[in-house]
């Protein structure tokens, strides 16, 4: 049977709150949509989010991950080289003040990266991922009969957050806790801006 691999090169802005509200935003520099970004937002209630700019990358992602609801906005991420990282859509307004890299990133950045980023290597990770980072996988099944792939390369802490959904405060930074819902993994518990390679595989 014929295999397609899709690669999506960027960073996964993993981050909770106190009002309990968890929200994963992807930011993809290189993919086969182009560059886009998006936002993966579950509730308190488990209610799951999902923003995307256009209805490709609603279809796509809609099909690899799991959500109550979709809607098609603008989706505007500015960069995080200034140390803070801003998210900008007609529903949501999140600003995320980054610290310095974590001591897994720092073990992460000592791995050449074309090696970090590589399925083989997520697949030697994931027994070890499961049992160190609550709620965390480095590869598991998606929607569609797909498979999936999760190559990190560094992270940063994320220090403070404001943010604002539907008009409402969301409250200040709080752990990723529980683990958001979307598909077989979650970002980590200590809220963190991670580098990744996501690779998806489907065998259809």
């Amino acid at each position: 049977m014929a295999s397609r691999t899709w690669t999506f090169s960027g960073r996964i802005l993993g981050v909770g709150t106190t009002s309990g509200v968890r929200l994963v935003v992807g930011q993809w520099d290189d993919s086969p949509l182009g560059a886009f970004a998006d936002v993966m937002v579950e509730r308190a209630d488990g209610h799951r989010i999902l923003l995307a700019p256009s209805a490709e990358v609603r279809d796509f992602v809609a099909a690899t991950y799991a959500f109550d609801e979709l809607r098609v906005e603008p989706v505007q991420v500015s960069r995080a080289d200034a140390g803070v990282m801003k998210v900008r859509t007609p529903s949501l307004e999140l600003t995320a003040q980054l610290g310095s890299r974590t001591a897994i990133g720092w073990l992460l950045s000592a791995v050449p990266s074309r090696l970090a980023a590589s399925p083989a290597l997520a697949t030697v990770t994931d027994p070890v991922a499961r049992v160190v980072l609550r709620g965390v996988r480095t590869r598991g099944s998606a929607g569609q009969g797909r498979r999936e792939y999760y190559g990190a390369t560094d992270v940063r802490a994320v220090t403070a957050v404001t943010a604002r959904l539907d008009g409402a405060d969301l409250g200040t930074l709080a752990q990723v806790d529980p683990p958001a819902r979307f598909g077989f993994s979650s970002t980590p518990r200590r809220p963190g801006l991670t580098e990744v390679v996501t690779t998806v595989v489907s065998r259809r």
